[in-house]
């Protein structure tokens, strides 16, 4: 039995996410379906990556991962089947991909699409489910698809760094308003080397060391923790940080060279300083 996950960003609003998976089951009945999120935000790939890598990890070895996220950026030729640490990937061809595992594919194929075929959601999905199909059948991959395929990328959001402080980008605000940003503890770290450090807010608001749980603090106080994928995360003990500090989601259309956007990288960014 295939065990399925499912990523969109279609939202739960209308019908979209349930014909996709009564597609899925009509090639295959015994699929088992496992949701990781439909809510992700339209044309947010730092987004969609950091959801995507931090849930995969966690499934059993030579499990499938559909990914429907912004299909359509380009007019869609193929799709993608990669495998990568023991987990298979099928995605658009839109550079999320490489954003996701950060690092090159182990194995990539390019899946064709019929040029007739009405390429939308629903006929994506299908193409999806039927590559699993004959895998799970034991169809060799090399007769799926085409091997040594070009196919886009896109450089995954790293943070800046300085001898004296690490930057990094706000990639997800969740359900609580916690706020994620892409450092891991490994990185901070690697460039904190045993020093003090002050991650500072507007209004001069200040936090100074790495908790544990939200509860090393009191009510309404705020802290940094790491998540359990690994990423430093500023919360406010059952409070809102992103509405407190004004912090909000990066985009990439903030690294456009305009007076507006460029003043919202300040709230899109957090520093933190060491020594």
């Amino acid at each position: 039995m295939a065990l399925l996950t499912l990523t969109s960003d279609i939202g739960h609003q209308d019908y979209l996410v349930g014909a996709v998976k009564a597609q899925l089951l009509q090639i295959n009945p015994a699929f088992s379906i496992v949701d990781i999120s439909h809510n992700l935000s339209p044309f947010n790939y730092p987004q969609a990556a950091y959801i995507c890598r931090s849930a995969i990890k966690n499934f059993p070895s030579f499990s499938y991962h559909i990914i429907l996220v912004n299909l359509f950026e380009k007019k869609p030729e193929q799709l993608l089947l990669a495998f990568h640490q023991e987990q298979y990937i099928l995605c658009a061809d839109n550079g999320l991909l490489s954003m996701i595992l950060e690092e090159k594919p182990e194995m990539v194929m390019g899946i064709p699409l019929d040029k007739l075929a009405n390429k939308n959601t629903l006929y994506c999905a299908s193409m999806m489910g039927k590559v699993v199909n004959q895998l799970q059948q034991g169809e060799p991959v090399m007769n799926i698809g085409n091997a040594d395929v070009t196919y886009t990328e896109k450089n995954h959001l790293r943070p800046l760094l300085d001898n004296n402080w690490i930057e990094g980008q706000i990639i997800y605000i969740d359900n609580f308003e916690n706020v994620i940003v892409n450092i891991t503890r490994e990185q901070f770290e690697e460039q904190r080397e045993g020093r003090s450090f002050r991650i500072v807010f507007k209004r001069d608001e200040v936090i100074d060391r790495i908790s544990e749980t939200y509860a090393d603090v009191n009510e309404g106080e705020k802290l940094a923790i790491f998540n359990s994928a690994g990423y430093m995360e500023i919360a406010i003990n059952k409070g809102n940080a992103a509405g407190l500090f004004g912090l909000k989601g990066f985009s990439e259309k903030s690294t456009q060279v305009t007076g507006i956007l460029q003043s919202q990288l300040f709230y899109q960014t957090v520093r933190v300083y060491f020594g």
